[in-house]
């Protein structure tokens, strides 16, 4: 190890330095996969930030509201379970959706200390506009890609972000 390299360091050789993690084009580190899914992550998240804004919803809310329509009511617990949210959290969101008309808490049958959340008419009708203001800005995001890339980048997350189902 050469004398300048702190103790404990491990010494850099130009095998471990050509890989290191850039975050940028070309990156072949063992990170770049994941880095490039928070960068494709956050563009998605701003254009669809932007497309939902005029509903007055924000994605945390969009999110509840998608295990709604597709799961029907459940508990707060399983709530966040379901869209990767600590209990506090999405109590907040629920209280927003509450707040807003588009979801209700009911008590659960047999156990009246845990709520049942659903999704209200006024939340159902706001699920489907929110999918008419997300198509444009949704296309917006695959426009540079070839025709059918959008669809294989699409099959090809699927299959990385499920691959149980894979």
């Amino acid at each position: 190890m050469p004398a300048d390299v702190p103790r404990g360091t491990p010494a850099a050789t130009p095998a471990a330095t050509a890989s290191r993690a850039t975050d940028g084009p070309g990156d072949t580190s063992p990170f770049a996969l994941g880095l490039l899914l928070r960068r494709a992550h956050w563009r998605a998240q701003s254009v669809m930030t932007e497309a939902l804004r005029p509903l007055g919803i924000e994605l945390r809310h969009f999110s509840v509201l998608i295990v709604l329509v597709n799961r029907g009511p459940m508990v707060q617990r399983d709530l966040a379970a379901a869209t990767g949210t600590d209990k506090a959290g999405v109590m907040r969101v629920v209280d927003d959706l509450e707040r807003k008309g588009l979801a209700v808490r009911k008590a659960v049958p047999g156990d009246r200390r845990v709520r049942a959340v659903e999704i209200t008419p006024q939340g159902l009708e706001l699920f489907d506009a929110a999918h008419v203001a997300a198509r444009t800005p949704a296309e917006s995001l695959v426009a540079g890609l070839e025709p059918g890339e959008a669809r294989q980048l699409t099959d090809l997350l699927t299959r990385f972000a499920h691959p149980q189902q894979g």
